[in-house]
């Protein structure tokens, strides 16, 4: 570009219209003039007709109250307001290019979902979901529950934690998710075998095993809260060396255990899953996000598990009283 200016005597080097808007388009077709001297070609370059960016710039001008090229036959040349005001313009247009960028990335970014086990009901809620939108890449993160998953969500490494989870920090808000029915999953030979349902009275002074409930784990505690409310003795005893072991060591006689109705355990010819009732225990998952999260499917995720959410209904369900206060606003009467 010429260093050639020409003065504009007559007008103000500083604007001094406090509180007028600027068109972003208007300082772009500046920008854009400037760097190419020609009306012709800057259009050319943003994609527009010659007239367009020839008004853009005009309009530009009368918002500012500011002369800003001075056109002649050689091309437009930068008037000194002009080029004092070029730099500025500049700065606004490559913020705003930034800050699309930016917002274009995190539509590219996954939207990253923590998860206990890709085993558990709540992938079902995942996947669902997936079907209902388009250009939304979700990756699954495994966690050992709300221990870690807390963590994640306030430093920003996951957009969301699928979990059970009794208190919050403030900045983490609750949405009800699944209320999932539990089932006894026993071996062939166990007297509950033949059963189609397993009342919750004939568990009382039973042992059920659950080599997986970690101490502390929010898993742990509420299957300690299941055991004391129904006079069951939960036994943690390990090893748990996975789901292929533990569905063989409980078709093998080694005890019965609760598992989620949704939970997908290896089939194994002598394992045997039976629904409980009367109350119907049911374990409660919540979708946890970050009250400031910005990724632009977080509020998809979060509409759609409300929307597929069923109400708790204490006439016929168990949930630990813990839990309550974030689903019984969601009971039915």
């Amino acid at each position: 570009m010429s260093n050639n200016r020409h003065a504009d005597s007559s007008q103000p080097s500083v604007v001094k219209r406090g509180g007028a808007d600027l068109d972003l388009a208007a300082v772009r077709a500046f920008v854009t003039v400037a760097e190419d001297r020609y009306f012709s070609e800057a259009a050319a370059r943003l994609g527009i007709s010659q007239q367009a960016i020839s008004k853009r710039v005009a309009k530009l001008e009368s918002d500012l109250g500011v002369r800003l090229f001075a056109r002649s036959r050689t091309g437009a040349q930068l008037t000194e307001t002009g080029t004092a005001f070029l730099p500025h313009a500049r700065s606004l247009v490559n913020i705003a290019d930034q800050a699309l960028e930016m917002l274009h990335g995190r539509r590219r970014r996954a939207l990253r979902v923590d998860v206990l086990d890709t085993r558990l009901a709540s992938i079902d809620l995942i996947q669902a979901f997936h079907e209902t939108v388009e250009d939304v890449d979700i990756e699954i993160v495994t966690s050992n529950g709300l221990r870690s998953a807390r963590s994640a969500l306030i430093r920003g490494s996951v957009d969301a934690a699928f979990c059970r989870a009794t208190e919050v920090p403030e900045e983490i808000v609750r949405v009800p998710a699944y209320l999932e029915p539990l089932h006894l999953l026993v071996g062939r030979d166990h007297p509950l075998a033949g059963l189609t349902r397993v009342e919750m009275a004939r568990l009382s002074g039973s042992t059920v095993w659950m080599p997986g409930n970690v101490a502390g784990s929010e898993w742990a505690e509420y299957y300690d809260l299941l055991g004391a409310e129904f006079g069951i003795r939960i036994d943690t005893s390990g090893p748990d060396f996975g789901w292929e072991h533990f569905v063989a060591e409980v078709a093998s006689g080694r005890g019965a255990s609760f598992i989620g109705e949704g939970t997908r355990v290896p089939w194994h010819p002598d394992a045997v899953r039976v629904p409980v009732v009367d109350p119907v225990p049911v374990y409660p998952f919540l979708l946890l996000h970050h009250r400031h999260g910005q990724h632009p499917a977080l509020g998809l995720l979060a509409r759609h598990v409300a929307a597929e959410y069923r109400p708790l209904d204490l006439r016929r369900q168990w949930l630990p009283a813990p839990d309550r206060a974030a689903f019984e606003s969601r009971t039915p009467g």
